[in-house]
């Protein structure tokens, strides 16, 4: 008879055990629980792309646009179903997979969905051996506009853009920089979402597309995160420590050394007209205006442009031109933060342990 009643507990705790892994219908929920919605079928979203792609016009050209709208009105029917961007990107690649297979032919588009409309501006000086490329790798993306500001140009830069179809074009004859060419051109542009490159560096779309997303998703300012990157303190150069410092004084050491100073980045519309376009001309002074004022300043990923970065004489060597202006901008920065009165800096002083910690780090 023990034996019996031990078997019949053991049955209804086994069917208890499996009663609360189960969503069983009419069974009660606690209070504040909400069944997550499955996320889309990547074979039915591939199915959705191949539908779209068997409309495809005959003319190549006109392609990548048609595919943009359809994958822009399928995302419309999933979007809430997609909480992340490596999802949304997945979701994306799905649907262009299936919109080649129905074209018969190939359509070379990053599918990054946005809400807000989108641009990209790049500065270059003599930079013909790769401002071509980057054009190209900027029209993958869903870009509004791509304004290219020449400044100071002694080489055929300027007829390869003029040679180059939906392109604004920016003309300095005389060396500007390339702060001042991104003040030039974020005044040329309405787009809700602006996103900032150089003429030097070849930068895949899909490395470029996180900032975009960022800014669409409620960021007014998306930093290259580069700390990663980055030495230990006491290897690190002047320009890495003062960028650190600046954050840490305008109460952002999450930030690390992670600087507008850096490309690429992207900032929102609302981000520039807060700070005004000519602020862009010294950026650390405008990341510090951007954190004044109460805006999102994150840094959402990582692109390693130091091993990429062209070197130049102004760009080498120990107390090289290019480290002073940086390293004086963000004095600058420093000096107007702390002259603002409603605004307190961090005046922490550090332990003794942790200056000998950071004297001493390998």
């Amino acid at each position: 008879m023990k034996e019996r009643t031990r078997a019949v507990r053991h049955r209804r705790t086994m069917k208890r055990q499996l009663a609360s892994r189960r969503n069983i219908p009419g069974r009660r929920r606690k209070k504040g629980s909400i069944a997550k919605a499955p996320e889309p079928s990547l074979n039915a979203v591939w199915k959705s792309g191949h539908q779209a792609g068997l409309h495809a016009p005959e003319d190549r050209a006109m392609a990548p646009q048609h595919a943009r709208l359809a994958w822009r009105e399928h995302w419309q029917s999933i979007s809430g179903n997609i909480g992340s961007y490596e999802a949304a990107m997945q979701a994306g690649k799905a649907y262009m997979q299936g919109y080649v297979q129905g074209a018969g032919y190939p359509v070379d588009i990053v599918p990054l969905p946005l809400h807000h409309s989108a641009a990209a501006v790049v500065c270059a000086c003599n930079e013909e051996r790769t401002l071509g490329k980057v054009m190209a790798q900027l029209k993958r993306l869903p870009l509004k506009d791509i304004i290219v500001v020449l400044n100071g140009t002694t080489d055929d830069s300027l007829d390869l853009v003029l040679a180059e179809s939906g392109i604004t074009l920016v003309y300095e004859p005389d060396r500007a920089g390339h702060d001042v060419g991104r003040a030039l051109g974020a005044k040329l542009t309405e787009a809700e979402a602006i996103l900032f490159v150089d003429g030097d560096m070849v930068l895949p779309a899909e490395q470029l597309a996180p900032f975009l997303y960022a800014v669409d998703r409620g960021s007014d300012v998306a930093l290259n995160d580069l700390n990663s990157l980055l030495p230990p303190f006491a290897r690190q150069d002047d320009v890495s420590r003062i960028k650190a410092y600046l954050n840490r004084t305008l109460g952002r050491s999450d930030l690390g050394s992670n600087s507008l100073t850096a490309v690429p980045h992207a900032l929102s519309r609302k981000m520039v007209l807060t700070v005004k376009p000519e602020s862009l001309a010294v950026p650390p002074k405008a990341q510090a205006l951007a954190i004044r004022h109460g805006l999102s300043v994150t840094a959402p990923c990582q692109v390693d442009v130091i091993r990429s970065n062209r070197l130049r004489p102004t760009n080498t060597g120990s107390g090289n031109e290019v480290a002073g202006l940086i390293i004086g901008d963000h004095l600058e920065a420093i000096a107007a933060w702390m002259a603002t009165a409603e605004h307190e800096t961090d005046s922490r002083m550090l332990t003794r342990a942790e200056v000998a910690y950071r004297r001493n780090a390998r």
